[in-house]
């Protein structure tokens, strides 16, 4: 009987060693996972004053927190609910799984955990829930191998940042950002509570729908900690009474959804793993800025609806972007009226004819050819042959004619028969080679193209009329300063810019367009105070109406128009719909930025002389006419 016995035992004995060898021996595989530790982390979005914009993420939500990061008190509350032994156990309360084998055999059930922080850790990431008792003897053998591996404090940052915390937030920086708005280092003894109280059982305790839950859970945390020392009466007290703001927001919490997609859109170009790669990305983009273009965007949308009751407001819609011409930082950016009826963005996806708008590039190149503000062109009614043996017979605005008028005045006006009898002069091919070599896509070789047959999207074309702003220099519009990668690699991005024209020659074209504004077609945009440049433009059939306003720091563009290209009402023409919106903006822009540069810098080789009575500028390129000449004599005539 004896020997019965001893062999049944050494049978045991065997067994219990041959189960404890095949665990020891699988986990190493295990094991990898956690001592390599690289969880799928949320990239955050910030503006260009370090303020969120938005997470993006795959399907975990979580913002990394490092050890040094943690305050003590987290760390103390967490132990103190959870694991009061965890500094002085290597990784398995051998004390407390006796306990609750006791009182799961006493009550028949297998409900009593008696898992350490170490266990939990295992059991989250590479192990299950079930209740089984191969299961529970694996992370038994994980723990202890596991405690060998890594040092207590590389435990806890791990299990602080996998744990469930609710609402979708996995980790506990996430959690405090999500429910307080707070840093780790800014929560108090009670938010700091209900954070560790959480991962028990994250649904049930989750203060956005349980709120009593949360705060009995909590109260026993704060408790735990005055039972066993770790916080003062006082601070008992205070925490006991403490009732923590709530945030119950989304998990993205996106500020800026036409930004957000933007911005993605170029960052997943160079980083693959954007939505599981933790990184910070910083941007241009200015919260504040953004907004007061938004509520602009959105004032100019109602007035056109109050001006016509019979408009689809569903199909009406806008855009809006603000630029600093001189780098390419995309201070604000909106694609429409409201993102969640329509993501579609109209400032990057559209292409819209940019009506008299596009002039301005026409008179940029007939003064880089030669010509000054003060070369006359004519103002007169003329037929074109379009190549397909149909005759055009282009019209002005009120279908009026000045005869023989100087470009700045045609600019002025915004005279359609001029610009086109400007272009014709110039030469179609050789002006629309001219675009082509400043970056305008696809033109067609068209004389059509004078009145802004062209169609393009608001945030391209910023593009191009940086060349004014910015001194002859087209500056491509850019979403992104740097990205940090959660490693510490960063990525800086410059400015693309391309030299179009010379300083003195752009600054032709601002003085011109400075008259648009202060007594033409934009005469609505002008903003006291600070010097405005800029163009209105209406394409044919008042199918879109658009204002480009600049001042020497900020470039908008705006612009209103049906979604599905149908004819607004003819009173809805660029001056009327668009410029007034500028200058709301722009009104609202100086009360934030008072600061701002007010004035445009002449450069160096634009001169002033008395012209005809009046002071006017000129270059060496574009030189004044001569007085003496006669219409039709020649001279600066153009026709």
């Amino acid at each position: 009987m004896i020997r019965v016995l001893f062999g049944f035992l050494m049978m045991c004995i065997f067994a219990i060693c041959g189960i404890f060898m095949y665990f020891y021996n699988q986990a190493d595989d295990d094991l990898e996972q956690i001592i390599n530790y690289k969880p799928k982390l949320t990239t955050q979005i910030f503006d260009r004053n370090k303020e969120l914009i938005a997470n993006v993420f795959d399907k975990e939500n979580r913002v990394y927190a490092k050890y040094d990061e943690i305050p003590g008190k987290i760390i103390e509350a967490l132990v103190a609910i959870e694991d009061t032994d965890f500094f002085e156990h290597n990784g398995v309360n051998l004390e407390a799984i006796i306990r609750a084998l006791i009182k799961d055999i006493k009550t028949m059930s297998f409900a009593q955990g008696a898992s350490t922080l170490t266990q939990q850790l295992i059991k989250n990431t590479v192990l299950t829930n079930e209740k089984k008792i191969d299961r529970k003897i694996k992370e038994i053998f994980l723990s202890l191998k596991l405690e060998n591996k890594l040092t207590k404090e590389e435990i806890l940052e791990r299990y602080l940042n996998e744990v469930y915390f609710g609402h979708g937030y996995y980790g506990i920086k996430t959690a405090a950002l999500g429910y307080f708005k707070k840093e780790l280092n800014q929560l108090s003894i009670k938010e700091i509570a209900i954070l560790v109280g959480l991962p028990k059982a994250p649904s049930s305790y989750d203060p956005t729908k349980h709120l009593d839950l949360s705060l009995s859970r909590a109260n026993r945390v704060v408790e735990r900690m005055y039972e066993i020392g770790w916080i003062s009466k006082i601070e008992y007290d205070l925490a006991i009474k403490e009732e923590p703001t709530i945030f119950d927001e989304s998990l993205t919490q996106n500020k800026a959804p036409y930004i957000t997609d933007e911005v993605t859109k170029e960052a997943s170009k160079f980083l693959p793993d954007l939505k599981t790669g933790g990184y910070k990305i910083y941007t241009s983009v200015d919260l504040e800025i953004q907004k007061l273009a938004r509520d602009s965007l959105i004032w100019g949308y109602n007035e056109i609806l109050k001006r016509n009751k019979d408009a689809n407001a569903s199909i009406l819609n806008g855009a809006i972007t603000v630029t600093n011409p001189l780098n390419g930082d995309i201070l604000a950016l909106v694609g429409g009226v409201d993102y969640y009826k329509s993501n579609f963005n109209r400032a990057t996806q559209s292409n819209r004819q940019t009506g008299s708008s596009f002039k301005p590039f026409i008179y940029q190149i007939a003064l880089d050819s030669g010509l000054s503000p003060m070369s006359e062109v004519a103002d007169i009614p003329r037929e074109f042959d379009d190549g397909s043996d149909k005759i055009w017979s282009p019209k002005n605005y009120g279908k009026n004619y000045d005869g023989y008028i100087n470009m700045r005045t045609a600019l002025l006006k915004s005279r359609n028969l001029a610009t086109i009898n400007l272009m014709h002069s110039l030469g179609v091919e050789n002006v629309v080679n001219k675009l082509r070599e400043m970056g305008f896509k696809n033109m067609p070789y068209a004389l059509s193209v004078a009145l802004g047959s062209y169609g393009i999207s608001p945030l391209e074309y910023s593009k191009f009329y940086s060349i004014f702003a910015g001194g002859g220099v087209a500056t491509t519009p850019k979403f992104i300063i740097n990205a940090i990668s959660f490693y510490g690699k960063e990525i800086d991005f410059k400015p693309q810019q391309e030299v179009i024209t010379k300083p003195e020659q752009a600054y032709l074209m601002v003085d011109m367009m400075k008259d648009v504004v202060n007594k033409g077609t934009a005469t609505r945009a002008k903003v006291k105070g600070i010097e405005v440049a800029g163009k209105t433009g209406t394409s044919n059939n008042n199918i879109d109406a658009w204002f480009c306003g600049y001042t020497p720091e900020i470039l908008v563009i705006v612009w209103y128009g049906n979604d599905n290209h149908t004819p607004m009402r003819d009173v809805e023409v660029g001056g009327r719909s668009s410029a007034p919106v500028f200058q709301k903006f722009m009104q609202s822009y100086l009360e934030l930025y008072p600061q701002t540069k007010r004035r445009f810098t002449k450069p160096k080789g634009v001169y002033h002389k008395i012209y005809r009575g009046k002071d006017e500028i000129y270059t060496k390129t574009s030189p004044l006419p001569d007085t003496n000449y006669e219409h039709g004599t020649g001279g600066s005539l153009l026709f």
